[in-house]
């Protein structure tokens, strides 16, 4: 080739990469929100009463931004609540300070005041949900994030008509932070909900549920998008579509294989997208929910239900309902989520870590410890490697920078004090749970590869526990029933297209193995999606060091 010509593409290849990548900087823009914290009287099952709610709606807003794009969110608190709020599944690199958990990443936004959460959304795409992360208040404070691919980027599936936000969720008649502190005076868990709802209302099968019926109409031959989310507190959720097939093929904002089911199982914390075809005979079809629960444990098995409509069908015509599983369906929850597997396209690899630098081995307990203001004596308590977590009254991340001492330690033990035959029936001895003045977090080297085992135990009962980790995805490498066995288990690991996810429910009475490359520094959240847990103490933080520049 000549000279001329060489220097001829050189240049042309420069101006090219130089105009994609302004061109690129172009398409991104700045999202700005105003979230009002306030009280709104809502009517549900008879009753009304006062909830806090983002700008008076319930559930909250929904947040639309694209791939790439920078979110400013301002939140103003004009509730009697102190307020934060998590972006549940951004991973905010290198920005923990916009993550939400209240005294964990930033101290509350207290009433009269604002605070603007300030993140980019870089690397990912699909559906993930904002909630609040202070006591229960995420009951009522919650609302879906939707992340569309970039310009020109195509879903790796076909592309839908039309698509719905369906948020799965529970209602208490009475003041959830005034139930919360009552069970606290009798040492109890506090009463269970009083309705499950789709889109904040109950549907059809509750008793004064006029108007508070959520519907979506469909045309025959289109395809939609469902993009279902957990908010629920403290419920797993079996939901399906009468006479309809869903295919799965996201979750937690991840593209998956797409397989085809009849039901989704999906756990407080988690997203699922999914597609219907409205290929079935022109009519009302029930969408339902209802827990699943394969634990001898009492809950609220109430059913919620949305209906889905042919356009030009009339409204006097009765749905049918679906045939949902079991309340303690163990075959079908293990089959489902043995279904997931992530996509793993040269697009969207799985980048699983094969090699692993620190190897955490958690237990997962409830106990019983003496509780002198309580009525009863004692009060339930959860615990992981038989700690139960202290709430700072410092924010961790703020310590941690700043170097304040005397907020954290970083001792908590990479595997429990006591081995024992964890899932072994009955286990009446009560591990009493330690508690220390300060919470003990685990530090990890930057960019290390963490192997992190979760295992339930039968100490006063074995339960299925969702568990969510802030400012990371991992991949779901195994799971069992039993006690993990360190010898046999890990050759079965899926080390080629497991689920990566933010959240993973960790069976009854079993185990599940993550793992994930600890790429983010800062101090990061992990604890039980369920409420009641998390209030119990089952919960913990990973401080990651800082890595290059980051100084």
């Amino acid at each position: 080739m000549e000279k001329g010509n060489v220097f001829y593409s050189i240049i042309r290849f420069f101006f090219v990469c130089f105009v994609g990548y302004f061109s690129t900087l172009a398409k991104a823009e700045v999202k700005k929100y105003q979230f009002d914290i306030q009280v709104k009287n809502v009517s549900r099952l008879c009753h009304s009463k006062p909830i806090v709610t983002v700008n008076g709606m319930f559930p909250g807003p929904t947040v639309y931004v694209r791939e790439g794009d920078r979110l400013l969110i301002n939140v103003t608190n004009h509730a009697q609540y102190n307020m934060s709020i998590h972006w549940h599944g951004l991973k905010q690199y290198r920005n923990g300070w916009a993550d939400g958990p209240a005294y964990i990443t930033q101290c509350p936004v207290q009433t009269g005041h604002s605070y603007t959460y300030d993140f980019n959304v870089t690397g990912q795409r699909g559906t993930l949900w904002w909630h609040a992360h202070i006591f229960w208040l995420r009951a009522t404070v919650y609302g879906a994030i939707v992340i569309m691919p970039k310009q020109g980027v195509p879903y790796p599936f076909p592309q839908p008509d039309f698509e719905f936000n369906l948020l799965l969720g529970e209602w208490w008649n009475d003041d959830v932070e005034e139930i919360v502190k009552q069970g606290k005076k009798l040492g109890l868990p506090p009463k269970m909900s009083d309705a499950h709802t789709i889109n904040g209302k109950p549907g059809p099968l509750f008793p004064c549920f006029e108007k508070h019926t959520y519907a979506i109409q469909v045309e025959q031959g289109k395809t939609y998008l469902l993009r279902i989310i957990n908010a629920a507190l403290n419920d797993e959720l079996f939901f399906a579509i009468a006479g309809h097939n869903m295919t799965v093929v996201e979750v937690d904002a991840v593209y998956t294989k797409p397989f085809s089911t009849e039901a989704i199982l999906i756990a407080p914390g988690q997203t699922t997208n999914v597609l219907i075809r409205a290929n079935q005979l022109p009519s009302r079809y029930f969408m339902a929910a209802r827990p699943f629960m394969d634990a001898p444990i009492s809950i609220d098995n109430k059913t919620a239900t949305a209906i889905l409509q042919y356009k030009g069908i009339p409204n006097t015509v009765t749905p049918m309902l679906p045939q949902l599983p079991s309340l303690n369906d163990t075959s079908f929850a293990l089959k489902y989520n043995n279904k997931i597997r992530s996509l793993n396209s040269p697009n969207f690899p799985a980048n699983v870590p094969l090699k692993v630098d620190r190897h955490l081995f958690y237990t997962i307990g409830l106990g019983m410890n003496p509780c002198p203001t309580c009525l009863n004596g004692t009060q339930l308590a959860a615990s992981l490697n038989n700690i139960t977590f202290i709430m700072p009254k410092v924010g961790l991340l703020q310590a941690h920078y700043f170097n304040l001492k005397g907020v954290f330690t970083t001792d908590f033990p990479d595997r429990p004090p006591k081995p024992f035959n964890y899932t072994g029936a009955p286990l009446t001895a009560n591990l009493r749970t330690t508690q220390g003045n300060h919470p003990r977090l685990s530090k990890i080297e930057f960019n290390s590869t963490v192997e992190l085992i979760l295992q339930d135990t039968n100490l006063l009962s074995v339960e299925s526990h969702p568990f969510h980790l802030h400012g990371y995805n991992f991949f779901v490498v195994g799971t069992g029933v039993g006690n993990f066995d360190p010898k046999k288990d890990p050759a079965k690991f899926n080390l080629i297209d497991p689920p990566e996810r933010n959240t993973v429910g960790v069976p009854t009475g079993g185990w599940t193995a993550i793992r994930f490359r600890a790429d983010n520094p800062g101090v990061w959240f992990m604890h039980c999606h369920l409420e009641l847990h998390t209030s119990w103490g089952l919960k913990t933080a990973f401080v990651v060091e800082d890595g290059p520049g980051d100084k």
